[in-house]
């Protein structure tokens, strides 16, 4: 035998059995990717089932404690001339988590609320416009009765201040309503 004749033998004999392979046991590989079709659905489906929706996996929002602006805008309305009345009440709670910035408008100094940041003459607000926060940062206002922190907040809505707030009745009424004013040298 010549060494061609071997080396055709052999592959020959391989492409037998190949050839006998896929033909003889094409029923196994077909049931083979039976089989694997069924288990990829069944593993899909359970792990669809056990998997909630993207909208149900994302992170919950904890409730956040709201600042001291929020307690104030939640529980009031904007006036006619664009900014909100508070009481004592709801001004005292909104100090406890204060995020806004407080001016005493009162003319001459006569006292101020505790956690008060800045003292500006009610007529004079437009010329401290610089000393204030953005138009959209909460404001609150006060002064002894209610009448100059009024002209000062419909000031401050005509230039342009969208979160301005007014102590109804000053602090005159913060002390009828218990609490303390402060005597700070100006």
């Amino acid at each position: 035998m010549s060494q061609g004749t071997t080396g055709q033998h052999i592959q020959g004999s391989c492409k037998q059995q190949k050839g006998a392979h896929a033909h003889g046991r094409w029923w196994l590989d077909a049931a083979m990717l039976a089989i694997l079709i069924v288990a990829a659905a069944l593993l899909g489906a359970c792990s669809v089932a056990e998997r909630p929706p993207a909208a149900a996996r994302q992170p919950q929002a904890q409730p956040q404690a709201q600042g001291g602006a929020e307690l104030l805008a939640a529980s009031a309305q904007t006036n006619a001339d664009g900014f909100v009345d508070i009481t004592p009440a709801q001004l005292e709670e909104a100090l406890a988590k204060k995020d806004f910035t407080l001016v005493n408008v009162h003319i001459p100094y006569e006292g101020e609320l505790p956690a008060t940041d800045l003292l500006i003459p009610f007529n004079e607000i437009a010329e401290y416009e610089a000393e204030l926060p953005a138009k959209d940062a909460p404001i609150v206002l006060y002064c002894r009765s209610g009448n100059m922190s009024t002209q000062a907040a419909k000031s401050l809505v005509a230039l342009g201040y969208t979160n301005v707030f007014e102590l109804d009745g000053g602090f005159h009424a913060w002390e009828a309503a218990g609490y303390e004013l402060e005597m700070n040298a100006p």
